[in-house]
């Protein structure tokens, strides 16, 4: 009998070396879209920025190849290159092929590191077409080259250098076979992640250049260096907002075996910009490090107003978030054993983090405030200010919750609900305009599709309070009709339409539109943008009519292609679209509204930095107007359908 579809101790497979990494990519580096791409060079970095912040490399150069692979170069003391007896291989070959193999255990060769689970350099490896690795130590070279993390040959001498170079040279091609959505890098996504790297370790200089440029043409080079570390990182966040004291706030110290810096400076907009750090390493999600800082403030700032009768006897304390009003922070804390909460390191977990920065905090925050009174002072009216705000603000809350719970949950009067009730299949339109409202209402699907038009431009809700913004009718009509709250009440699971898609002119009043609508979800709502629930209608730009056939063109190129296909003739009749109002209802349902047929675009932060995104939405919608400039000069060559 055969015994082939036996299940025996045979049939368990064990994936060799790196194999196993190549099987299952997303569970080493989260994803093989173009985010994982960028995750590579960010592992070999992280292991020169450990160098760094163990004192022994000052440069790291990251250089894109025309080819898209990737050299990254450091002045490190160079990884080892005896033989680790354990493995009886040299250890630079241990690093590359076996996973978990690091100088990030037992705590001997690095106090602190960002690469924490030691799968940094053998991953890398093992998702790359190849990877060579050169090392600068004992006045030799040594290299060692790996296809698809197999070891091409044994770690050999290839040259000599001056006796005290060292460091290390890794460069590598990604898998195309892994990354099959793109193997191309970014320039602007790794400039962002390095900028940061070069803020948070102080004098470390990082060189970014981008060698795939035109014949003839210069490669393109970025330099960061900042001596000043996380105290000019706040300096380049505010440069979009006025800040209302000159002085940027600056603590370190150490406690508790943590090494804590924090960096803060408050500026006139209403909304907090505060990042946190381990390691160098982004903790989105905050965790005990963030809230040991948030407390030292609260507890500080209300001290201080109490002994100095900022606030009276009989006024309420100020709440975190008043004194946080338009508030920028970086907190950094270095960590020997990081604990971190969920797989994705977003949020830091150690009980001793935020003893640290709490104690830190407070002691040299008070210090500070009785020595300079004016700027405590300055402080203390802001956040006065922001908490009568936020009493009208909750009143007006309050009497838009009371009203609804009268009528029974009362949805917009304008909107145009839909019968469907499972969220999962229901859409909502956003429109500008009761015209262009009118078409999609009559055009829309009624069992899923909704509509809410929008009359004229919403508020900015960059330079508005709460309260004004809880009193803008526009808002208020989104906030109701999407059914999730905002800020602290916001409930995602309360969520009534799972598509929430903007639906404006492709002419330049559609585009601010949209930018004043995702502003306000960026701002209040940003979880709709973090899971995938907001979405860009894309209506056309063009209709060609030839012998009574019709065809629709959402770009220029689009538009070339259709006329090779049919020919350019005079029977062609060619109409540009400027609004959705030009459209008959049966046309945007065909070109924008058809689920069949349309063509959306997903709105997502992937691959961004969070204080780059917020940076943006500063500098695009804030008052001052010089870095707006800055940036439409910088980013003119990607505009496309200029509407002039």
């Amino acid at each position: 009998m055969s015994n082939q579809n036996e299940y025996g101790a045979d049939q368990i497979q064990i994936l060799e070396g790196l194999e196993a990494v190549r099987k299952r990519p997303g569970m080493y580096i989260g994803t093989t879209s173009s985010r994982g791409l960028h995750h590579l060079v960010y592992e070999i970095v992280d292991n020169a920025v450990d160098e760094a912040l163990a004192g022994f490399c000052n440069r790291i150069e990251v250089i894109i190849n025309e080819d898209n692979s990737v050299t990254v170069i450091d002045n490190g003391r160079g990884i080892p290159v005896g033989i680790n007896h354990k493995a009886d291989i040299p250890a630079v070959e241990v690093a590359f092929t076996i996973l978990h193999a690091g100088g990030k255990f037992g705590g001997g060769g690095y106090k602190v590191s960002g690469g924490l689970h030691g799968v940094g350099a053998s991953v890398v490896n093992a998702l790359s077409d190849w990877l060579e690795v050169e090392i600068y130590q004992n006045g030799k070279i040594y290299n060692q080259r790996y296809e698809r993390g197999h070891v091409c040959y044994p770690l050999k001498v290839i040259g000599e250098c001056p006796i005290d170079k060292t460091g290390t040279k890794v460069t590598f091609k990604p898998d195309g076979t892994i990354f099959q959505e793109t193997t191309v890098y970014e320039f602007d996504v790794l400039k962002q992640r390095l900028r940061e790297m070069a803020f948070l370790t102080k004098n470390l200089r990082i060189i970014l250049t981008d060698m795939r440029v035109e014949e003839g043409k210069e490669p393109v080079v970025r330099e960061f260096h900042y001596e000043g570390g996380i105290k000019e990182f706040v300096i380049y966040l505010n440069k979009s907002k006025t800040a209302i004291y000159e002085n940027v706030l600056y603590f370190e110290g150490m406690k508790n075996n943590v090494y804590v810096e924090v960096a803060m400076q408050h500026n006139d907009s209403y909304t907090e910009s505060s990042y946190s750090f381990v390691n160098n390493i982004n903790t989105p999600e905050g965790g005990t490090h963030l809230m040991g800082f948030r407390n030292a403030l609260t507890k500080t700032f209300n001290d201080y107003a109490r002994n100095n009768k900022l606030l009276k006897d009989n006024e309420a304390n100020l709440m975190g978030e008043d004194i946080r009003e338009g508030l920028t922070a970086i907190v950094s804390v270095k960590i020997e054993d990081p604990q971190f909460e969920g797989q994705t390191k977003q949020k830091l977990g150690n009980s001793e983090a935020r003893g640290a920065v709490d104690s830190i905090v407070s002691e040299q925050l008070t210090y500070f405030l009785e020595q300079n009174p004016a700027i405590a002072k300055i402080i203390c009216e802001k956040s006065i200010l922001a908490q009568r705000a936020r009493d009208a603000a909750r009143k007006a809350r309050d009497l838009t919750r009371r009203k609804t719970a009268l009528e029974g949950m009362s949805l917009p009067g304008k909107l145009a609900d839909c019968s469907d009730k499972d969220p999962a299949n229901c859409e909502i339109y956003i429109v500008e305009g009761d015209s262009a409202g009118g078409s999609a209402k009559t055009a829309r699907s009624r069992a899923t599709q909704a509509i809410l038009p929008l009359r004229g431009k919403i508020l900015n809700v960059e330079k508005a309070r709460l309260d004004k913004i809880y009193a803008n009718a526009e808002i208020k009509a989104m906030i109701t009709a999407f059914g999730t709250g905002i800020h602290d009440d916001f409930d995602i699971s309360k969520l009534r339409y799972h598509k929430i898609i903007i639906m404006t002119d492709a002419d330049v009043d559609g585009a601010h539109i949209s930018t004043l609508l995702l502003t306000f979800l960026y701002r209040f709502m940003p979880n709709l943008i973090k899971e995938g629930y907001v979405y860009l209608a894309q209506p056309p730009l063009y209709k060609l009519e030839k012998n009574k056939k019709v065809w629709y063109a959402y770009s220029d190129e689009e538009l070339d292609s259709i006329l090779q296909e049919v020919g350019r003739d005079q029977n062609n009749k060619i109409q540009r679209y400027k609004g959705l109002g030009e459209m008959d209802p049966e046309q945007l349902w065909e070109t924008t509204m058809d689920p069949e047929k349309r063509v959306l675009l997903r709105v997502t932060m992937e691959g961004e930095a969070e204080s780059e995104i917020d940076l943006t939405f500063t500098t695009l919608m804030g008052d001052k107007v010089e870095p707006r400039r800055e940036f439409i000069e910088e980013n003119a060559r990607f505009v496309k359908n200029l509407d002039i």
